[in-house]
């Protein structure tokens, strides 16, 4: 077995394992950046060292053995290994003291975390940090194949979240603002008021849109005039700014708007919208020393920043 272990590269078992995902040779040749033979010869000679079939077509689709699935699960196992190894080992040649890779979820790594992780950088100088701003699926994603080390996200109440640990850190605010020109700033709106008014929105079933269809909800709310959904949180502001309509947005993505002036909080009497903000984790990942104090570090400011009654303050600052 020794010797039939050393026949198994890296390499193969990366495009074994991007076949087995993505169901298409086609597909997994363009992400690996290689001809569709080569990922052929690739899977075929695999099979041929393991001596099993891995995989079977249904239709235009490649689908996994039985064989294949066992296969498919050990060389993940092997491909996240690697990939946290490549972060984890420093390049001390170079100076490095750490690694850590850190998936976002949009308004999180858009807005709150980049003044955060620039303070941390400036006590640690000689770290490589790199974020990954991306919907909660795809952060969870991430930590879940070992692209990441772990990521703060809020989650969709339909989330998988199977082999990951998930702490909640904060609740992050929902709070409903229009333009100051628009005149949906002149009433309080009540939960009743607010089928009617114009929203601006996120898009239909993505994360974004769940979540804050499954706070309204709480509240009896299912909104029937909804003019316009876009896919991040800045393109719906500049709608609103525009005066297209109203929308629910963190406050922490609209601070600045709305110190200027450029956006007004519409008040929403008893109707408290919080979104949970949560640290996610791969289930057995052991954390390198450098990882674990940004973690710790990320976690207080976020709190900090969450109770702090003046926010930009801690948003330029990390403290």
């Amino acid at each position: 077995m020794r010797i039939l272990a050393s026949q198994l590269t890296l390499h193969k078992l990366e495009v074994f394992c991007h076949v087995a995902e993505l169901g298409s040779i086609s597909k997994a040749a363009e992400r690996c950046g290689i001809a569709q033979p080569v990922v052929t010869a690739h899977v075929k000679a695999l099979s041929e060292k393991l001596g099993v079939n891995l995989t079977q077509r249904n239709g235009r689709r490649i689908m996994l053995t039985d064989d294949g699935d066992r296969v498919y699960r050990w060389a993940n196992e092997i491909m996240i290994r690697t990939r946290e190894l490549e972060r984890e080992l420093s390049d001390t040649h170079l100076g490095v003291m750490g690694k850590a890779a850190v998936a976002a979820s949009m308004t999180l790594g858009s807005y709150v975390l980049p003044g955060m992780i620039s303070s941390f950088r400036r006590l640690y100088p000689k770290g490589d940090i790199s974020v990954r701003v991306t919907s909660p699926i795809l952060a969870t994603e991430a930590v879940r194949i070992g692209d990441c080390d772990f990521a703060f996200t809020i989650l969709d109440p339909r989330h998988d979240i199977g082999g990951l640990e998930v702490e909640q850190i904060v609740n992050e605010e929902l709070i409903l603002v229009a333009s100051p020109a628009s005149g949906f700033n002149r009433e309080i709106a009540k939960p009743a008021a607010l089928r009617d008014i114009p929203f601006v929105t996120a898009q239909r079933d993505t994360p974004r849109r769940e979540i804050e269809e499954h706070a309204l909800m709480q509240f009896g709310i299912a909104r029937d005039n909804i003019v316009m959904e876009f896919g991040h949180a800045e393109a719906i502001k500049q709608a609103v700014r525009a005066g297209a309509g109203v929308a629910f947005l963190f406050r922490s993505s609209v601070h600045d708007e709305l110190s200027s002036g450029m956006l007004c909080q519409i008040d929403t009497p008893g109707m408290a919208l919080n979104v949970p903000v949560y640290l996610v984790r791969r289930q057995g990942k052991k954390l390198v020393k450098f990882q674990t104090e940004l973690i710790d570090y990320l976690v207080s400011a976020l709190r900090a920043y969450s109770a702090a009654p003046d926010r930009k303050a801690l948003f330029i600052d990390g403290a």
